[in-house]
């Protein structure tokens, strides 16, 4: 009696366990360690319950962790709480239970090695997957969740954010599946640990190991005004912050090569508005320093908006012109934009553009080793402390996947220059009394070209083999073994191990 009253406790404590540790190991401000800890609890019941019950405790477990996201879903204009911020909880929640099934399906047959490899495929497929279908892209995954961990980031230098969310899964599925009845430990164990001790221990040597490319003194600087889409150049107040920030950028210290204002700083019914790009380009000449502003042109005859980036050479030279690749509401670009004139190549994106892998891993085949990113996150005025370190850590893993370095200016999350292996070396949240807010660091330039650049995301097609393969072994015929002391039925394959 008390084995199976024990037995029922298992399912409610696993349920809870992963709750939390997803709760507090993802999200807006996540524990990378707990990342890694919050799939066991569930994986470890998958080891001794039945699927239905595995599946329902995987789906509850996942979608009560992304309570951590829900009070900024409900005001945030990119990723509202209803339909969308819905649909991405309860489709992530549907892609871990997915994953908690393949493992079930696995290790109830004796498959205990491929278990721990097809589940951490499972997610990194599924993911892959809603990337390459989603017009906006992935932001916020585990991946993200080790945005402060440079070590773990390592790993998508050679096999991109998914090598790393395949890594993070890894050692809970293992060390569940050696838990499981019949379980291969030896050859599970040895496996894992191999591939998590190449990843961490080629991640400590690349950081061990980094030559720093030459200093480019950055800054980032953001008008402290909530969200807004920048006022119109026309107007008295649009003419007013040109000249703003033009202060700004004479009160920043000495040397700084390279200014990055956040997106749609500025808007305007002309598409070369000359009240933003003369005094723009004087400011640039006179301080010696490259400037990149986001900027909005309105095209009313033609009924489109289009989010562009003005790149302002350091010598006061007309400026290159950037159009957002990825854009839900702006026509989308297609040309890759560097800043002319810099001594060290410097890409332009705009915000959305850094949740795909390119065209960031284009820059780097064609050279980059800095990227300017203006940015801006749709929450309203008082929020800006939320999605900031979610906002600035996905730029910082493109980062690290493409090896350049980051300037990246967010009107209402957080300012942030890193290098080219996610060391964050400037960092500041907007928001505050003062007008502005800014950030200056000398930042080494990224080492540019890494494997990721060169071989693209062939470790997300490697995850969707195993997959694969791992669906295949399912359609093995499985046997109940007779039922355990503790009240719940075990398996057997009849083709063994």
């Amino acid at each position: 009696m008390d084995s199976k009253r024990n037995a029922r406790w298992r399912i409610p404590a696993a349920l809870l366990s992963s709750a939390v540790l997803f709760y507090f190991g993802t999200g807006l401000a996540p524990v990378a360690a707990l990342t890694w800890l919050a799939p066991f609890p569930v994986l470890l019941l998958a080891t001794r319950a039945g699927g239905w019950t595995t599946a329902g405790t995987a789906f509850g477990a996942f979608l009560l962790g992304t309570a951590n996201m829900w009070a900024y879903q409900a005001h945030s204009g990119d990723e509202p709480l209803w339909p969308f911020g819905t649909v991405i909880d309860v489709g992530m929640s549907l892609v871990f239970t997915f994953t908690v099934w393949l493992f079930w399906a696995l290790v109830r047959r004796r498959r205990t090695l491929l278990a721990s490899l097809a589940a951490p495929a499972a997610w990194t497929s599924l993911v892959y997957l809603i990337t390459v279908l989603n017009p906006m892209g992935m932001m916020g995954s585990l991946a993200n969740d080790q945005g402060d961990a440079p070590l773990v980031l390592q790993t998508a230098s050679w096999a991109g954010m998914w090598g790393v969310e395949f890594l993070v899964l890894l050692p809970a599925c293992a060390v569940a599946a050696m838990c499981a009845p019949g379980a291969a430990r030896l050859r599970t164990g040895v496996v894992a640990g191999i591939i998590v001790a190449l990843s961490l221990g080629g991640g400590a040597l690349r950081l061990s190991g980094s030559v720093d490319g030459p200093p480019v003194r950055m800054a980032a600087i953001t008008q402290n005004a909530g969200y807004h889409w920048g006022p119109e150049l026309g107007t008295e107040e649009g003419r007013a912050l040109v000249h703003d920030y033009i202060r700004e950028i004479e009160a920043m210290p000495d040397g700084v090569q390279l200014v990055v204002l956040p997106e749609a700083a500025f808007s305007a019914e002309e598409e070369w508005p000359a009240a933003l790009i003369e005094p723009m380009r004087s400011a640039a000449k006179a301080r010696g320093t490259a400037i990149v502003i986001g900027f909005e042109y309105y095209d009313r005859p033609g009924k489109h908006n289009y989010a562009y980036a003005l790149a302002f050479p350091a010598d006061g030279a007309p400026p290159a012109r950037y159009l957002k690749h990825h854009d839900l509401v702006s026509p989308p670009g297609h040309d890759l934009v560097f800043v002319p004139g810099a001594k060290v190549p410097t890409g332009v994106v705009i915000c959305g553009d850094t949740t795909f892998a390119s065209p960031s891993r284009d820059y780097a085949a064609a050279g980059s080793r800095v990227l300017a990113i203006p940015a801006e996150l749709a929450v309203p005025p008082g929020s800006n402390d939320e999605g900031g370190w979610q906002h600035t850590r996905n730029a910082l893993l493109r980062g690290v996947e493409s090896g350049q370095s980051i300037a990246l200016s967010d009107a209402n999350g957080s300012l942030m220059l890193s290098d080219g292996y996610g060391r964050v070396l400037g960092e500041a949240r907007t928001g505050g009394p003062a007008p502005f807010t800014a950030v200056t660091a000398d930042v080494p330039a990224g080492p540019s070209a890494t494997f990721h650049t060169r071989f693209g995301d062939w470790f997300a097609w490697l995850s969707l083999a195993i997959t694969a393969a791992g669906l295949a072994f399912t359609r093995l015929r499985a046997v109940k073994r007779p039922a355990s002391a503790d009240g719940i039925v075990g398996t057997k394959t009849t083709t063994g191990s």
